[in-house]
């Protein structure tokens, strides 16, 4: 008996340390035919409830209420900003946010610039404020090889070339 609830115990406290980690993955994707650069970053439904509970101060649920997921898809939007090399922003708009299973998406895009991008830098601050161990990943494709860069609290903008 002992052995099936030290089983049990481990088991459950396994599962709650699998969610333990508090990270985002954003895709920056250069897309051609669309010629819009794609931003789509995707966050936990769980960490998102937390967020819009702490900095809105209300009880939130993602799942049923469109003004809870409006306002942390506008949360994003305020802590993501791309410039060009020389630090000419470009404008990123919103286009729309969804709860995809376990996930919760937000979707952004900006017009490709006239000159051709030799490079871009990018800042992604969410979450930052509520976790100190939050860490945003963000994934540029479409400019050749596939770029990694990982924001954490006490980085600010990173920048990548082509």
């Amino acid at each position: 008996m002992r052995i099936i609830v030290l089983l049990s115990v481990l088991l459950f406290s396994s599962a709650s340390l699998t969610h333990q980690l508090k990270n985002s993955v954003t895709t920056v994707l250069f897309n051609q035919r669309t010629e819009h650069i794609e931003l789509m970053h995707r966050f936990y439904l769980h960490d998102t409830e937390h967020a819009v509970e702490d900095l809105f101060g209300n009880q939130a649920d993602m799942l049923k209420h469109a003004d809870d997921q409006q306002k942390f898809a506008d949360y994003v939007a305020e802590q993501v900003a791309i410039t060009d090399p020389n630090d000419q922003p470009l404008q990123l708009s919103n286009v729309g946010f969804e709860v995809d299973g376990k996930f919760f998406w937000v979707y952004q895009e900006a017009a490709m610039p006239k000159q051709p991008l030799k490079g871009l830098k990018m800042t992604h601050g969410a979450l930052h404020e509520l976790w100190p161990a939050q860490i945003n990943m963000v994934n540029i494709e479409g400019k050749g090889k596939v770029r990694t860069l990982y924001f954490e609290r006490q980085n600010q903008w990173h920048s990548v070339t082509f």
